[in-house]
């Protein structure tokens, strides 16, 4: 259970939820400031967008040995 807490999606779901909050937040509180947050969640989603992309198309390395394998001993 807590390997698939650990994951790319569950990160997604809680950056969405985080800028939810903030959107939901800052709409409330100070309105007149609600384009400029709308505009930096905007930019950070397509920032997420573009290193979704990247990881989908260059995904990290394999690893050569493993994971429980200490250099020089």
């Amino acid at each position: 259970m807590q390997d698939r807490l650990h994951t790319y999606t569950t990160y997604s779901f809680g950056c969405a939820v985080v800028w939810a909050l903030i959107l939901a937040f800052v709409s409330r509180a100070r309105r007149e400031d609600l384009e400029k947050y709308r505009h930096a969640c905007m930019m950070w989603w397509a920032g997420w967008a573009s290193a979704t992309i990247a990881r989908s198309v260059y995904p990290p390395p394999k690893r050569p040995w493993p994971r429980n394998y200490a250099p020089g001993s």
